[in-house]
């Protein structure tokens, strides 16, 4: 994973501030107690143009996270929207890129009352390319389970969430593994450490369901749209650790990750322990459509124009 590429300007609550000035006190809340919540979104560069994929729909899933957490957003869906459209152009970005909105609480009080601390909202954006692998990825199941509904709420996209995948990530790396997949609180699996995960038996798609503590993606939802209409069933329903290494094909599907062939879990190939053919006529799709060239998904991006900073 190469390491961040700075671009001139992010996005601070109603600001734009050069990169290097957008900082947060010390005694910040979320620092402290991961009163946060977070999108990550992709924009992808095609055409002489950039286009965002599914922007709406993850900013509305953050609302959805905030919502959860007690924090008012102090502003609406579209205007956060547009600020994203706007921040790509003001940094001239002309490559495939990552977008990072977040909303915090901010410094204020200490302890665990966060109610009086401020709501803060910052937005990234600058060059990302593959998070895994586009060969295939090796994974372990992790010691670690994915963090129960009844402790904390796995649909919320928030940042205290993200130590238990941490947890699982660095004993996958530690063990000799690309990936993590846990397991859900009642032994059947729920996700990666940061990705959704199907598996393939008899070309029909299986994935987990909501109930077993995954988080509700948005490249997940997608995928399951275009399989659908590609002709293949997909199923949600819990999925045993074994099923893991009797399917024919396994994938991860994330913003971050897109779609990433498993050729390997726990030791042991997956299929013939390269891309199977459901898992590559899936990806080839949805990578065309990203990039706007597959003209039955483009209800899904936001196009934006390239244009040098002087026209702006």
């Amino acid at each position: 994973m190469a390491a961040l590429r700075k671009t001139n300007w992010i996005w601070v609550d109603g600001e734009f501030k050069p990169w290097d000035e957008a900082r947060v006190h010390i005694l910040t809340h979320a620092l402290h107690y991961g009163t946060g919540v977070f999108e990550g979104i992709r924009a992808y560069a095609s055409n002489g143009k950039m286009y965002v994929f599914r922007l709406k729909e993850h900013i509305e899933r953050l609302f959805k996270s905030a919502k959860i957490y007690f924090m008012d957003i102090p502003y609406t869906v579209d205007e956060i929207c547009r600020v994203i459209i706007e921040l790509i152009m003001i940094n001239d970005v002309r490559e495939d890129c990552y977008i990072r909105p977040i909303v915090f609480r901010g410094y204020g009080y200490i302890g665990l009352n966060p109610l009086n601390n401020p709501i803060q909202v910052a937005i990234a954006v600058f060059p990302f390319g593959k998070y895994l692998s586009s060969g295939g990825v090796r994974c372990c199941v992790s010691s670690w389970r994915r963090i129960p509904g009844y402790s904390l709420p796995p649909q919320a996209k928030a940042c205290g969430n993200y130590i238990n995948s941490v947890l699982a990530k660095i004993e996958a790396l530690k063990s000799g593994y690309d990936e993590a997949i846990l397991l859900d609180n009642n032994g059947y699996v729920s996700e990666g450490s940061g990705e959704n995960l199907f598996i393939v038996k008899d070309r029909e798609l299986y994935t987990p369901p909501i109930y077993s503590d995954i988080l509700e993606g948005v490249t997940r939802a997608s995928v399951m749209e275009i399989a659908s209409d590609l002709g293949y069933t997909v199923h949600e329903r819990p999925i045993a650790r074994v099923e893991l290494y009797t399917c024919d094909e396994a994938f991860l599907t994330g913003t971050a990750a897109e779609i990433t062939p498993i050729l390997e879990i726990d030791g042991r190939r997956v299929g013939g322990g390269g891309e199977g053919p459901v898992t590559e006529h899936i990806r080839r799709i949805f990578e065309e459509t990203v990039r706007g060239k597959f003209s039955k998904y483009t209800k899904w991006l936001t196009e934006v124009s390239i244009r040098k900073l002087s026209d702006l």
